[in-house]
């Protein structure tokens, strides 16, 4: 189940991912907690349902249910963020940006766990969802609460993983079931 499921689920084309896959999640700079919140957000972001099914089964065993809603949290929040700042980033019309962007975010003041960790989160679901703006915010935001970048740098190979293990696999069943 979970991290070794979704390895055995991976092709032989995608080797290197099963092989990184094993390695974030048994190495890493990350606190436990810190790691399966990775995890769990990026699946979320990824979207793909088997990686999410397995990876939020054994999430469960490493995160309390207020780090898992958190973590949760950070991805609902980040969809939505992502979307419009990286919208705001890339439109011509700079006033847009002036605009109050008049969307609650309230969980992000108070997420229910450790702000390090939820920062760690949403940092990670910025980087599937390709928002620089976002990085940029939640990575000083870390800096700012001392967070090495060692640890940074393994919540976005984390995702980075999670994300390519989940698109293969997705990929590879769709090419599968219509065969």
């Amino acid at each position: 189940m979970g991290v070794a499921r979704l390895r055995e689920l991976l092709p032989d084309y995608a080797k290197d991912i099963r092989l990184n896959l094993g390695s974030v999640t048994s190495q890493s700079n990350l606190s436990p907690q810190q790691l399966w919140g990775t995890v769990l957000a990026s699946a979320i972001a990824s979207r793909g349902r088997t990686a999410l099914a397995e990876l939020e089964a054994e999430a469960q065993a490493f995160l309390t249910p207020e780090a898992a809603t958190a973590a949760r949290t950070a991805a609902a929040l980040m969809a939505m963020n992502n979307i419009y700042y990286r919208t705001m980033h890339l439109l011509e019309d700079k006033e847009y940006s002036r605009l109050r962007a008049g969307l609650r975010m309230n969980a992000i003041a108070n997420p229910g766990v450790d702000k390090v960790d939820f920062e760690l989160w949403s940092l990670a679901v910025s980087a599937v969802n390709g928002c620089g703006m976002c990085l940029t915010a939640h990575e000083q935001e870390l800096r700012k609460r001392d967070v090495s970048r060692e640890v940074i740098q393994d919540a976005i190979r984390v995702a980075s993983v999670v994300h390519a293990a989940a698109v293969t696999i997705e990929a590879h069943e769709q090419v599968a079931a219509a065969t």
